[in-house]
Formats: C-alpha cells, structure tokens, sequence
C-alpha cells in the first residue's frame, strides 16, 4: 500500500486564516505569485483556492518538502496552482523568470543570514515594476524580542542550527532597501508574528 507523502504542519493551519486576508490586500488581483520555501505545500494549496485569479508557483531547495509540496498539488487539483520548482535562494539564478509577487513564510529564520539578501536580491531579478515582497515570521525589534516565546523560540532555532535565528526586524529592512525595497507594510500578528510588506520604490 503507497503512503501518502503530503506533509502536515501544524503551524500552517494555526496561521493560515491570518495571513490570507493580508495576501488578499496586498498581492495584485491578477499575475503570478513564486513562493519562497514553501514547505509541506498546505499554504500553497489553501492561498491559491482562495486567490482563484492568481497562478501559484510553489518551491523549496529540501527534497522531502517538494515531494510533499507536488502530492499537495495533485490532491488539490486547482488549475491556479503549479507542480513545484526547486530553488535555492542563494543561485545564482531562479528557476522562474518573471513573478508579480513573492511571498516568503517562516523562511528567514529557518535559513542563514545570507539567504535574506538572497531573497531580495532574486526578487529585484524576477519581479515586475510593481511588485511585491511578502515575508511572515517573528522578528526582533530595536535589538530585543517581542515576547519571551520568540526568545526561547530564537534559543531552540540556534540549537537547531547556529545559522539559524529570529532575524532583527531593521536589519532584514536595510538588506531590502540595498535591493531596491522599501519597507511599506509592518503587521502585528497573532503569536508575536509579524507581516512585512515591501515594495519597489
């Protein structure tokens, strides 16, 4: 008997009726959506049912999570949403040409330092003039954390992998800014979560 190789977060059905309206707001009515890190696929499936008039094109560097990202596809069906690519923040070059919008959920913290540059630097390659960059998790503000959880939590990502950390919220705004990015949107959300919206400009 095949097992099912979709994966389950948790933490994507506790936040994803969050983050929709944001996306719903803030991401163009029509065009192309490249979701950075995308993991199990849940948010992929659940953003792009709801976002009917946007294609969405999923994508992750870890194996595991693309073949559960593609079983998500597959069981969902939507003719909005796309087998998954694999990326590498840090290539040189994306796999997808041209985007409208890239949304990136709970990616910063999970990865190094460098792939925050990486991830506005792609950006500035694949997105039209108007485009949005989309980026959710926790973050430090003015050098300390929002909550005694976002501190234990930075303490178990840095257990985890000395690379990894809640990023400082300033910090991940120079790297955007030194990528053509401008800070447009901070977003309190719920868990001592943050939504931050840039644009070009």
């Amino acid at each position: 008997m095949d097992t099912d190789p979709r994966q389950f977060a948790p933490a994507t059905a506790r936040n994803r009726d969050f983050i929709l309206p944001i996306l719903q707001r803030v991401l163009p009515a029509t065009g192309q959506v490249l979701e950075i890190g995308s993991g199990s696929g849940e948010h992929a499936v659940h953003f792009a049912r709801h976002l009917p008039a946007l294609h969405w094109q999923p994508s992750d560097a870890d194996p595991a999570a693309l073949g559960s990202i593609a079983a998500w596809v597959r069981h969902a069906a939507l003719p909005n949403l796309a087998l998954p690519l694999h990326l590498d923040l840090g290539a040189a070059a994306w796999p997808l040409a041209q985007a409208d919008a890239v949304v990136a959920i709970n990616v910063l913290h999970y990865s190094p330092w460098s792939s925050t540059a990486a991830l506005f630097r792609g950006a500035a390659n694949v997105l039209q003039a108007a485009g949005v960059v989309y980026c959710y998790g926790p973050y430090r503000r003015g050098g300390a954390h929002t909550a005694p959880s976002n501190a234990a939590f930075d303490a178990w990502l840095r257990g985890i992998d000395p690379r990894f950390a809640v990023r400082d919220l300033e910090a991940v705004e120079a790297q955007a800014l030194a990528c053509g990015f401008r800070l447009d949107e901070v977003i309190e959300m719920p868990a001592n979560n943050f939504s931050l919206v840039f644009r070009r400009g």
